[in-house]
């Protein structure tokens, strides 16, 4: 006699809007190259509902009609803030950020954690080649991009971090939730206006909302040296005008595809406990893109 086979496990991509989003393509493609047996896909919340949402899609699961079970989702703008309060448990990365951005759904309760700082860490580690260690940074806005990335670069042992931002209050909020987790890592934490960011950095990270809004770049060019790594964590259109003052002054640009794809491994890993190999799927994602111009 034969069985039919388990149906495979499900997970998705919750925000608002969601249309746009690359997981799922980033997670077929983790499927496909690990043989994980899932499926992924997009699911647009309400401003207003987030909880209800996930809880509707982990009560989805209905063997009759092919759906397996749901076992955890990506969570993105605007919905990063109302995570931990849902969840039973959240790493230590997840907790300092006051934000998630991956949930596990483990039997004994939601599990939250944040993978957007270690994504971004290992893009420019791995895929950019710039080791971190003893470098200065100056992290341009104090928002939620910036809660999510600053911890795992503290981790990542910068010499120093800077933190400007429009509301110099808010990025000293930001540094003083991160300050006793620098001196245990031994990193300079600052906070600044964006009048007076310092200059000539190793690294520049716009995690800003002056992509997304089509403004200019927030800081003067002499945050810039000759080869600073000046990262947008947006990607496409939005993040052109960013790599294209980097270029002018000298820099080197890069865009936020990198750090989008690692922090879906880390999602990818955290619930199936296998790490994809993230450059061939990088590059497809490119050449995805690329493609429809």
């Amino acid at each position: 006699m034969s069985f039919p086979s388990p149906l495979p496990d499900r997970y998705a991509v919750l925000g608002h809007p969601v249309a746009h989003s690359q997981s799922p393509f980033i997670h077929a493609e983790f499927a496909r190259q690990t043989g994980e047996p899932i499926v992924y896909g997009r699911i647009e919340s309400p401003l207003d509902a987030f909880a209800a949402t996930v809880g509707a899609f982990i009560a989805s699961a209905d063997p009759a009609a092919g759906l397996g079970p749901a076992r955890g989702c990506n969570i993105t703008v605007p919905f990063k803030f109302q995570v931990l309060p849902l969840a039973k448990r959240a790493s230590e990365r997840a907790l300092l950020a006051q934000a998630a951005n991956v949930l596990r759904f483990d039997a004994d309760g939601w599990f939250a954690d944040n993978t957007d700082g270690t994504g971004l860490v290992r893009d420019i580690q791995q895929h950019a080649g710039l080791p971190l260690a003893a470098k200065r940074v100056l992290l341009i806005g104090a928002g939620g991009a910036a809660a999510g990335v600053l911890g795992p670069l503290i981790e990542a042992g910068c010499a120093a971090i800077s933190v400007a931002n429009r509301t110099p209050a808010k990025a000293q909020d930001l540094v003083q939730r991160h300050a006793a987790w620098a001196d245990r890592h031994g990193v300079r934490l600052a906070a600044t206006g964006l009048g007076d960011a310092g200059d000539a950095y190793d690294v520049v990270l716009n995690s800003s909302a002056s992509s997304l809004a089509g403004a200019g770049v927030p800081v003067s060019a002499q945050v810039l040296k000759p080869g600073t790594l000046a990262v947008d964590l947006m990607y496409g259109a939005a993040a052109q005008p960013f790599l294209d003052w980097a270029a002018t002054h000298g820099a080197v640009g890069r865009d936020g595809l990198g750090m989008l794809v690692e922090q879906a491994a880390g999602a990818f890993a955290l619930w199936r406990g296998v790490m994809p190999d993230t450059p061939p799927v990088l590059a497809a994602l490119r050449a995805r893109l690329a493609a429809k111009g």
